[in-house]
């Protein structure tokens, strides 16, 4: 469709054809073009000519104002939304004031080199530049996206994750006494195996005859797991006066997952495990298993997880139990 066979004003994007006119606020037209439907709707659009108009600033402020309000970005995971909050605050930070139409592919280029020691950053803020310039061609600000096709950086791979050690774990549990939230956010994490944010949304009337009932948010399993001595002596001790075992400060709601990560780090701080995070506990649990001699089946009846996640999680302790067994068969030869 040419442009000239539009009305005036209005203008074919790459999603769809908008009212634009300086001034005025971009309408997406609900319509098809050249249906009655569509010239009710760019008549209604004109006679509001004697109203006050908004003028939209097209800046990356209104831009990521515009994205925090949008299904896109509600519809992301908690753990995921305060991750994209970052680098949307650099990206206001930085280009605040600037209009988005204006931003070109070197200038996206030009921002992750200039984060090049720290990779991991400029390679997850370029994938959130690319879903932010995806709204804004929603928005009808723009036809394209510059950080579409843009290469991540190659930087050193990140130091995989790893159960805690036996030591670490105890002085974990002498340095948070029972009945803190600290321990027991730690022993539903190792005692259940689950993930943090699942951890987070238990509720008392999830468990029953002396077990927990999970919904995993991420794959939708339904679990029920029982609940280990050290985990139960830990419930016990915990006060009920919310809906949610994990509790903020006022009781009032659940734990966040920031409170949560802040609150443990404190902890990792003072017995010198800073390289051992909240998630490594879900390892604990599977390697716990391993060596307990439960089958990877077993192992995923109370983790949840595939048969891959199974041996991922457990690959280094399974390396040792099987060297173990294969270095006694060598022993045993010799005898």
């Amino acid at each position: 469709m040419a442009k000239r066979e539009l009305p005036k004003h209005v203008y074919r994007q790459r999603n769809g054809i908008y009212f634009q006119r300086r001034g005025w606020p971009s309408q997406k037209f609900e319509s098809e073009f050249g249906t009655p439907e569509f010239w009710k709707e760019y008549a209604d659009i004109l006679a509001t000519k004697d109203q006050p108009k908004v003028i939209v600033s097209r800046s990356f402020n209104a831009l990521i104002k515009s994205y925090r309000a949008s299904p896109r970005y509600r519809n992301l995971k908690p753990r995921t939304g305060l991750d994209y909050d970052k680098h949307l605050d650099f990206f206001a930070s930085i280009m605040g004031d600037k209009n988005p139409a204006g931003l070109q592919r070197k200038d996206v280029i030009r921002m992750r080199d200039a984060n090049a020691e720290k990779a991991y950053f400029a390679n997850y803020a370029l994938r959130v530049l690319r879903v932010l310039m995806e709204h804004c061609i929603d928005l009808g600000w723009r036809a394209d996206n510059p950080a579409r096709g843009v290469p991540e950086l190659k930087g050193q791979k990140r130091a995989e994750r790893e159960p805690w050690p036996r030591e670490l774990l105890e002085a974990y549990r002498d340095a948070c006494a029972i009945g803190t939230r600290e321990r027991l956010v730690m022993e539903l994490c190792v005692g259940t195996g689950q993930r943090i944010g699942d951890v987070l949304e238990m509720r008392w009337s999830d468990i029953e005859d002396c077990s927990v009932f999970v919904k995993q948010s991420k794959t939708k399993k339904e679990l029920w797991v029982p609940i280990l001595p050290e985990l139960q002596t830990t419930l016990e001790a915990a006060s009920r006066h919310s809906v949610f075992i994990l509790t903020n400060e006022h009781g009032s709601n659940r734990w966040s997952y920031r409170g949560a990560s802040a609150a443990v780090r404190k902890v990792r701080e003072r017995i010198g495990a800073l390289p051992y995070d909240i998630y490594s506990w879900r390892y604990n649990a599977a390697c716990e298993l391993l060596e307990a001699g439960c089958s990877d089946d077993l192992i995923a009846a109370v983790t949840g997880q595939s048969p891959a996640m199974v041996l991922h999680y457990t690959k280094k302790v399974r390396q040792k139990i099987r060297a173990i067994e294969a270095q006694q068969k060598r022993r045993n030869r010799d005898q």
